[in-house]
């Protein structure tokens, strides 16, 4: 990597700017066309220096404020494959097992739910609850977000890189 490199990682931790051609924008702040931009981004990816590139909703700012964490405890469905029903909702946008703390905390799976209202989402809770036919369940809303940034960020990095 070189300057030019960490520069881009540095404009790219913020986001694509809302413009229509961002790479160009982005080019314009670093001295090079948007062509050049995105093939340095390639060269990144390929290197393995950029896992991921994609896009980061705001899910506020669209209204989506409602967001829960479900713990699930299928003990007495008879079910094995619980998990996998989970996961196969649509509104369920991550699901995960955990072992539980017994006789603290029985839960086993977890699932992620968002929606526009508390209401709606506690609703499609209970509809996949009777579906599934599990009753011990807890619903634990979000009520503030605290971090949506990457792990690592160019700009922090010590050693004179920057």
């Amino acid at each position: 990597m070189d300057p030019l490199d960490l520069a881009l990682l540095r404009e790219l931790e913020d986001g694509l700017p809302f413009v229509g051609e961002p790479f160009e924008e982005i080019g314009k702040r670093l001295d090079l066309t948007g062509n050049e931009v995105m093939e340095r981004i390639r060269l990144l990816q390929s290197a393995g220096v950029i896992r991921k590139f994609r896009a980061r909703i705001d899910q506020r700012k669209m209204g989506i404020s409602a967001n829960a964490l479900v713990a699930w405890n299928p003990d007495g469905t008879g079910n094995n494959d619980t998990g996998s029903l989970l996961a196969a909702f649509p509104c369920v946008t991550h699901c995960y097992q955990r072992l539980p703390v017994t006789g603290r905390w029985d839960y086993t799976l977890y699932t992620v739910h968002h929606g526009y209202s508390r209401a709606a989402v506690l609703d499609e809770i209970k509809k996949i609850a009777g579906q599934i036919g599990i009753a011990d369940f807890a619903v634990l809303f979000s009520t503030r977000e605290f971090k949506r940034v990457p792990n690592v960020r160019v700009r922090e990095i010590g050693g004179g890189l920057l």
